[in-house]
């Protein structure tokens, strides 16, 4: 089985041109690369691989005075340059260097194709997640892989930068990813891109030995004692040269939905409507739509037929940071190595549980649960424990709990007396509570509400209401699973300044991981010595582990800010679109700007789940995802704000000519989008 790796290397470079030859510590960075490729571990072959252009003759002429393979191809066409290498070259597996990187670490590269042979994956490297320095780059992959993507890859990104429409194509080929094992290193730049990387990079090289490549630990420990080398290129991007392209080629999926569909085919035969939530399933989108993701990363997702889409729905809002965030991951990581359940509690518990009470303004004790429903059954059985009564008002959506659903139009299974129990009352509205405590006066336990959704708190209403439920001694019990960790990392209570008696949080709280709380006064959490909340995996610590890195991370950096910023900066433009093309009668956004919802009105010519269903379908085909909601994370960025923003200005005037015309209908592929039931 021959390795043959290809060093990816031009003169053309328009923040840099002739890079590549850039003198370096005596020699260019194109020799510092070749010199380290050649004694990567299992590398049978190096390869030069660069275009036929005339201002490419240099590195050509290089490579033919030092005994360098070459093999010259297309400037832009990146991917058919690899295949071609790998097909004279009779090779079996093929590692992609970039002549940019000249800290290339032989022994980094040799561990990633030692992961892929180990594995037998298609393809592995150490750029997915980016957790190692920018420049220690390395991708390993099947020249069966590079072959099929060099005939079927159709996208401008995927020819330009080689291996995405590999290690997007989850589904079909097996990935995998060495992971750097020292924390906090993907902000280091040590590649060379710029002229501040070239003066990085002069000042680490004239404290390397000159007789052999440098290993990452040397390089770390020259900025160690010169800290001051990291301050001269940190402000550049990551991947500029990927943002450049994906901004001139916005995700359009374009390989149609041939793999979900036979997918849901299958999950039908096993899974209740295919999937294990009813708002992730084929119920809630068009009939042509993606069904599967496979891959997320920062603010994208990737589809099981090789589709990329900017995600607003973020698993439902629980993605707060983003997929793949590196300091959530490490945690996970870090405690993967200790375990996860175990036969006793954990100080994890204890520290997590004294961080909610240090950020949550009322906790004073606090329970874990898994999910929201956890979380607000175990407050409402609280409540009722306490005050020793079993009526409860609800205003907002709680959960799939009987005491909640029963409530709702989705009741069947859901004993009678039990729904009768639960009494909705509208939002803002204290004439509702009232005449609520006074048909059944000294028989609700509590009111649990979201303290906001489509609207915003009336002044004075919390305080209102709580002196208004204080009168007949009811409980005030926040729904916080939403609003928490993404309004302030306190909630709305903190944002509103609210004094509910009890409190639940979810979803943001562990930025994907599977963990809730339930928070509030010692006297009301003490009861639950006597009722029974116990869960095996209610300590689970790899939620929790998770949970402490976003409350670290949204202490240390302007993570809420940036939700509001960004969420309020979407919101307005697409407002401004939706009025320019005269749709704002129809659609509209309600909410805060973390968390803004779009309201679909009637129009002569269609109704409002029409429309709703025919602006999924047309987003989804202009690479966004979106239902509902912006549930805007950290991790979107400009890129994909104004992906989402050519989407809507693309969508926008297809819906209002359908609208004019009285042939919207005609536009949906499939039948409309029915809510599972109404709650805001």
């Amino acid at each position: 089985m021959k390795t043959v790796a290809i060093i990816q290397a031009r003169m053309g470079s328009s923040r840099l041109p002739g890079k590549v030859m850039e003198d370096l510590g005596g020699r260019p960075v194109l020799g510092w690369v070749t010199r380290a490729a050649r004694i990567i571990p299992g590398v049978d072959e190096v390869v030069v691989a660069t275009s036929t252009n005339d201002g490419d003759d240099a590195v050509a002429g290089w490579c033919a005075d030092n005994g360098v393979t070459c093999y010259r191809g297309s400037e832009d066409d990146v991917l058919s340059r690899f295949a071609g290498v790998a097909k004279d070259a009779k090779a079996d597996t093929v590692m992609r260097l970039t002549a940019d990187c000249p800290l290339l670490d032989p022994q980094v590269a040799g561990t990633v194709l030692a992961l892929f042979q180990a594995t037998k994956a298609d393809y592995a490297s150490n750029v997915s997640p980016a957790n190692w320095p920018d420049g220690l780059d390395c991708e390993v992959f099947t020249a069966k892989a590079l072959a099929e993507a060099d005939a079927q890859a159709a996208l401008l990104i995927e020819r330009e930068h080689v291996t995405p429409f590999i290690h997007y194509n989850r589904h079909r080929y097996e990935v995998r990813t060495l992971s750097c094992p020292l924390p906090r290193l993907a902000g280091d730049r040590w590649t060379l891109d710029n002229p501040e990387d070239l003066e990085f990079l002069r000042k680490v090289a004239a404290h390397l030995a000159d007789d052999r490549p440098p290993s990452y630990l040397e390089i770390l420990d020259v900025l160690e004692q010169n800290p001051d080398y990291r301050k001269i290129n940190c402000a550049i991007d990551r991947n500029e040269g990927l943002l450049k392209t994906l901004t001139e080629e916005p995700p359009v999926p374009s390989k149609g939905y041939g793999a979900s569909r036979k997918l849901l085919d299958r999950a039908l035969k096993a899974i209740p409507v295919g999937s294990q939530t009813f708002s992730k399933s084929y119920l809630q989108y068009p009939e042509n739509a993606p069904m599967f993701l496979t891959y997320g990363d920062g603010g994208c997702v990737w589809d099981v037929d090789g589709n990329s889409y900017v995600d607003f729905v973020m698993g439902l809002l629980p993605n707060v940071l983003g997929y793949r965030d590196p300091d959530v991951d490490a945690a996970i990581s870090h405690q993967l190595g200790n375990g996860i359940t175990f036969s006793l509690a954990t100080e994890l518990e204890v520290n997590l549980a004294e961080k909610l009470i240090e950020i949550i303004p009322t906790a004073e004790m606090v329970r874990f649960g898994k999910d929201g429903s956890d979380a607000t059954s175990a407050a409402i059985r609280l409540s009722r424990a306490f005050t020793g009564r079993e009526r409860i008002m609800a205003s907002g959506y709680h959960g799939w709990q009987d005491w909640y659903i029963g409530a709702t139009t989705r009741d069947k299974g859901v004993p009678e007396a039990v729904r009768g129990l639960t009494h909705m009352v509208p939002y803002n509205n204290l004439d509702g509570v009232a005449e609520l405590l006074d048909a059944h006066p000294g028989e609700y336990a509590a009111m649990i509400m979201e303290p906001t959704n489509i609207a915003e708190p009336a002044p004075g209403y919390f305080a209102d209401l709580k002196s208004l439920l204080q009168d007949h001694s009811v409980l005030l019990v926040f729904d916080e699973i939403i609003t928490g960790f993404r309004f302030a990392l306190g909630g709305a209570q903190e944002l509103y300044g609210a004094a509910p008696d009890l409190s639940c949080f979810g979803k943001s709280m562990g930025n994907g991981m599977p963990i809730s709380a339930v928070v509030g006064r010692a006297d009301i959490m003490s009861e639950m010595e006597e009722i029974f909340f116990s869960g095996t995996f209610s300590g689970e610590t790899l939620s929790i582990a998770a949970s402490l890195a976003v409350i670290e991370k949204m202490k240390r950096e302007p993570v809420i800010q940036t939700l509001w910023e960004k969420g309020g900066a979407l919101a307005k433009k697409a407002e401004g679109l939706i009025k320019e093309h005269g749709l704002e009668d129809t659609i509209s956004f309600v909410g805060a700007a973390p968390w803004k919802l779009l309201s679909f009105q009637n129009h002569n010519a269609a109704n409002a789940k029409l429309i709703r269903s025919v602006f999924i379908q047309e987003m989804l085909r202009q690479g966004v995802l979106l239902t509902a909601s912006h549930n805007i994370s950290y991790a979107h960025n400009d890129e994909n704000i104004a992906t989402a923003l050519a989407a809507y200005n693309h969508v926008l005037p297809l819906i209002h000519r359908g609208l004019e015309a009285g042939t919207l209908e005609n536009q949906l592929a499939g039948p409309v989008i029915e809510p599972v039931f109404a709650v805001r």
